[in-house]
């Protein structure tokens, strides 16, 4: 399989190092009531991604939404292992940021494009969020 590669800078909001497959939705995405902190699984009806697990993927999504508790539920994820690799967001807001910050999760936000929209299902992605550098692998068909 061949791959092609796409670098976007962007701004590091929890500093780490991340390397994983993508999963993306194009909704906004509320962790207190819309992911199992215990499966790790989307439950949130309506969202793009019911039914996925987050667990241990770079989850990209436009910003969080809900409750403030919703930083907790990233917590208690990385409690049981359950927390996605890394995040990013088009613009993070506080419950992500603050979730990612306690859970130690990797978060970075407003790269060069939107990367809900660079970024694919499936996208192997490597998160410098040290240096602020998201690598893209995108799988090319013959």
């Amino acid at each position: 399989m061949q791959y092609m590669e796409t670098r976007l800078k962007g701004r590091v909001l929890v500093r780490g190092l991340a390397e994983a497959k993508a999963m993306v939705s194009q909704q906004p995405l509320s962790f207190l009531g819309g992911v199992d902190p215990i499966t790790g699984v989307v439950v949130e009806r309506g969202n793009d991604l019911k039914g996925q697990k987050i667990s241990g993927k770079i989850l990209v999504f436009p910003y969080g939404k809900g409750s403030t508790v919703g930083s907790y539920t990233i917590f208690a994820m990385a409690k049981r292992g359950t927390q996605p690799a890394g995040i990013i967001n088009t613009n993070s807001e506080t419950i992500i940021a603050t979730g990612c910050v306690i859970a130690g999760i990797p978060l970075m936000d407003k790269l060069e494009q939107d990367p809900t929209k660079m970024i694919s299902n499936g996208d192997f992605v490597i998160m410098d969020a040290i240096k602020g550098v998201v690598m893209i692998k995108h799988s090319i068909a013959k």
